[in-house]
């Protein structure tokens, strides 16, 4: 059994604070928007506004639970098993619109919900001309349509919202990186040739929940010739002497804010050989000079345009960006390899205290192992400030 680390929470002003400054950057966003009311119902969403933590993998793909939040006044909440979330005074029940909970007729159900919400509307005195909506059965926005409201889309305001973190935010951050660097290192001291990727894997799993944390978003181990190309999932396969293990935390840990975290092993006591060193260096290159390109005021095409020039035989397989957001999941922005831009790209400037993960795969077409790195970085007024620093690999360096 691993020690656990110290206790963390806030104290109960820490916790107004970031409750209210969530919410304020909400209600900004929706100012910005010109929208006077927000249907929410993605469990990140939930968790940002009134931190609603009830089932959310569960909530992810079948969504009973939602939440009105108009641009000022009380939020009503239907569904919800907790009757103690900050700024919510009243509690519904659902007018259900997933299969599951209300069977084939949604049609009507969604017919339901619209005119309850709009009931809500008129009550406080919210113009029903304009509503954010997230992704309900395609029948809720056009219900709201046939009414003559006009339909946008929430997950642009709560994006706008997440962008830039708290002092709170950021405390609770750096507390699921620590938990998250916990379970590395558990998972470091007990790799050994013939444990398989899942029971490699499952540590950090185990290290999460034992410290409050919710969910790792996917399985992102892999071990030798499944390190590459990248994003194959942990499996049964028993890892070997001498092989590279590789893996992203993707761990959404306590508070519900996400430690994301890569690094690459060599199993057993031997030498690493000269591709798995090659590998190494290009990755670890590629990060920390990425990572000194971060700072307020940069947009994201010219961080693009300056990342670091990757030798050519790691080109194609690459990862899927250079740099992305991240809060309580994954969030804008992605910014992508300039190979990509043209068809994926999109600008935008960072700003102090987003935070940003700084990624690289380098793995060669034909050669039978890659190499997996990336840190969690705070972006300050002049640069960045490092979140993640569990140890690199000097022995795999070249």
């Amino acid at each position: 059994m691993f020690d656990m680390l110290p206790n963390f929470s806030l104290s109960a002003t820490q916790l107004d604070n970031l409750y209210s400054y969530r919410l304020q950057r909400l209600r900004s966003a929706m100012a910005v928007s010109d929208v006077d009311l927000c249907v929410l119902n993605n469990p990140i969403s939930l968790r940002y506004a009134i931190d609603c933590n009830e089932y959310p993998l569960f909530q992810s793909h079948l969504p009973t639970i939602y939440l009105l939040v108009p641009i000022e006044g009380l939020l009503r909440l239907y569904s919800a098993s907790g009757r103690d979330y900050p700024f919510v005074e009243q509690y519904a029940r659902a007018h259900f619109n997933n299969v599951f909970d209300g069977g084939f007729e949604l049609e009507q159900a969604a017919k339901n919900m619209v005119a309850n919400i709009q009931d809500f509307m008129a009550t406080y005195g919210l113009s029903k001309h304009k509503v954010a909506l997230e992704r309900f059965t395609p029948y809720v926005a056009e219900t709201f349509k046939q009414v003559g409201t006009q339909i946008v889309d929430a997950e642009i305001i709560v994006e706008q919202a997440k962008l830039v973190k708290s002092a709170e935010e950021l405390l609770c951050m750096q507390r699921s990186v620590a938990v998250g660097q916990h379970g590395i290192k558990q998972m470091h001291e007990a790799l050994r040739p013939g444990l398989t990727e899942n029971q490699l894997w499952s540590i950090l799993h185990q290290v999460n929940i034992a410290h409050d944390g919710n969910w790792i978003e996917g399985h992102m181990l892999a071990s030798g010739p499944r390190t590459n190309p990248w994003l194959q999932e942990a499996t049964g396969k028993i890892i070997e002497a001498g092989e590279l293990v590789a893996f992203d935390t993707d761990m959404i840990g306590p508070m519900g804010y996400i430690a994301d975290i890569s690094r690459t092993w060599l199993c057993g006591d031997g030498k690493p050989n000269a591709q798995q060193k090659q590998a190494y260096q290009h990755a670890y290159e590629e990060i920390h000079e990425n990572m000194q390109l971060i700072k307020s005021g940069i947009s994201f095409k010219e961080l693009s345009e300056q990342t670091f020039r990757r030798t050519p035989k790691y080109r194609d397989h690459r990862y899927v960006c250079v740099y992305h957001g991240v809060g309580l999941s994954d969030e804008y922005p992605k910014i992508y390899y300039q190979e990509d831009w043209p068809r994926d790209g999109y600008d935008g400037v960072l700003e102090e205290n987003m935070v940003l993960c700084v990624e690289s795969f380098s793995g060669a077409p034909g050669e039978k192992e890659g190499v997996k790195l990336e840190n969690q970085v705070r972006v300050t007024a002049t640069g960045f400030e490092l979140m993640s620093d569990y140890p690199f690999e000097t022995d795999l360096l070249a």
